[in-house]
Order: C-alpha cells, then structure tokens, then sequence
C-alpha cells in the first residue's frame, strides 16, 4: 500500500517546514540544552498556533482532534528541525487527560495545552519526566493513580543534552485512580515515530550534502560507490519506515504503532551512525550542528518503548489478530 499526503497536509508540513526553517532550531535546542527557554517558550506558541497540539486535543476541549495522521505530520517535521521541549510529552498528556472517566480535570487542563498556552510532560511508574523543569503541567502515574505533581527535582544528564530529566516531586491533586495509560502509550509512540522518522531524513539530507562537497585524492567523497551504498541503506530504512507510520496513524492498533515506533527509530538511528561514519572527526563535535540530531536519534530509540518492548508489543498482537 502506498500512503500519499494531500494538499492540506503537505501545505500543513511546508508551512511547519518554512516556519521552523526561519526560527534557527540549532540555536533555540543549545539554549534550551543550557536551561534558557525563552527562545524554545516562544517557539513553542508558534507551533501551537500552527495547530500542532490541538490535533491530540479533541474538539470538546478547544482542539482540533483528534487527527492522529495530521499529528505525525507535523511531528515530522519537529523532528526534522530537532525541536526541544516535551513535544511528545504534551501530546501524550492530552491523550490520557481525554480519556479519563471525569471529565473535569481535561476541562481545566486541555484548553491550553491545545492553545500552547501550557505544556506538559508525563513520567510513568516512578522514572523521569521529560523537561519538567519548563512544562506548566505535571502529570505522574503513582501507586494510587494519576496525580497532578506540585514540582519537579533537579535536573539530570540524558544521551540528549536538550532532553532535560527530572524527577517530580510526589504528592499532588489525585485526577484519576484509573487512567487510560495504554491509551496514551499508543499515542506517544505514534508521535516519537514520527519525530525520529524526521530526524532521521534530516540527518540524510545534511550528510548527503556534506559528501557531495568534502573531496578526496580530488573528488568528491561523495562519488564512491562504498559511500553511495551506505547512503541507500540510509534511505531504503528511512522510506520503508514512512508508510508504517501513517499506516498506524490510520488504524492506531497498538502493534501496529508499536511496529512504526521500532522501524523508524531504528531506521533513524542507523542514519546517525551513517552520517557519524561519514562525517568523520567532524561529526564528533559538540559545536557541530550535526550532533544535535545524533544525540536525539540515540535518546528517541529508547523513548516510550525500548526495541525489545514494541517487537514484544507487535508479536502480542499478532498473535491476538490470530
């Protein structure tokens, strides 16, 4: 089956494309890698007013969803542009905040997160949260259910220096004894796919133009058949990762995003260690704009699902199907 874009949503991703362009992402990513969210703050509310977030938020709530395909475009582009802040984070807040059994608490909180007046992060069973240090929303899974964390720790090291970790302070207004977890796994996998599918063709994109200028013994190094062969690896992944995803954003059955979340950013991190190969000394440099799209390939590998835990997820359901 083949998946085509129709002119809305590619209008939607050139003009995520465009913006995103103009906004000088790898300098906004190394201030907030420093704790400066200004730059990200106000990058941010222009994302939320392109409607990004809106499409996890459902029409009751003041959003526009949800609209899981037109969601995985825009983190598409997110990815491609190495965007900091809990993106997929807010995403899958809105998705649990949507589902829970009382209304009142997605009532008070989704609105603006839809808006980007907020954003959210989300830390399950105890482990970090992602940014809590510049989300407004708190969300922790505890022993006794969801609860609203009044504040967050310090602020500790990731493979990615702009995924800040925290952890969140304990306590806080119970929202639910019983939320839809499940529910907002799928949808923040749907979304980690999506940026790291995007990750990976900007990677692609920069070392393919590096190759074609870098020479050796007076070529280009380029014009090797080694390299081009390393390159269409690259590609292959990629394109074959990219139908898998806007497939699960059709049908949103676990296994099937769980399948998209694996092949993609499997697909992207093996565009990384390409470009890395590729690049030589230089893409070993912090100061190298490079590195920012390495060190989240690397980190979005393991965010929301290990390999091991979304290849379990498809053969469960496999074996459901059956």
């Amino acid at each position: 089956m083949r998946f085509f874009l129709d002119p809305q949503q590619r209008a939607f991703a050139d003009s995520l494309d465009a913006m995103l362009t103009a906004a000088d992402t790898p300098s906004v990513v190394r201030d907030w890698s420093r704790g400066d969210h200004g730059g990200g703050r106000a990058l941010w509310s222009r994302i939320a007013k392109a409607g990004v977030f809106a499409l996890a938020v459902p029409e009751a709530y003041e959003g526009m969803g949800p609209r899981p395909v037109e969601l995985a475009v825009g983190f598409v582009e997110l990815g491609r542009h190495a965007v900091p802040g809990p993106l997929v984070e807010t995403v899958a807040a809105a998705a649990l905040l949507a589902e829970l059994a009382d209304p009142l608490p997605a009532g008070r909180l989704l609105p603006s997160l839809a808006s980007g007046e907020a954003s959210a992060t989300l830390a399950l069973d105890g482990a970090y949260a992602l940014d809590g240090d510049a989300a407004t929303t708190r969300l922790a899974l505890a022993a006794d259910g969801l609860r609203l964390a009044p504040g967050h720790g310090p602020v500790r090291a990731s493979l990615d220096p702009a995924r800040r970790l925290t952890p969140l302070t304990p306590g806080g207004e119970l929202l639910s004894t019983a939320p839809p977890v499940a529910h907002a796994l799928v949808w923040a996998r749907l979304a980690t796919a999506a940026q790291a599918l995007g990750v990976g063709l900007a990677l692609l994109d920069r070392t393919v133009a590096y190759v074609r200028q870098r020479t050796q013994f007076g070529v280009p190094v380029g014009s090797f058949q080694a390299v081009k062969h390393r390159l269409a690896d690259a590609k292959i992944a990629l394109e074959f990762a990219r139908p898998l995803l806007f497939g699960a954003a059709l049908t949103m059955a676990p296994a099937d995003v769980a399948a998209a979340k694996v092949t993609a950013c499997e697909a992207a991190y093996a565009t990384a260690r390409t470009a890395l190969q590729l690049h030589g000394a230089i893409g070993y440099t912090a100061e190298y704009d490079l590195s920012l799209w390495l060190a989240k390939a690397r980190a979005l590998r393991t965010a929301w699902g290990t390999p091991a835990e979304c290849r379990a997820e498809v053969l469960s359901g496999g074996a459901r199907r059956r």
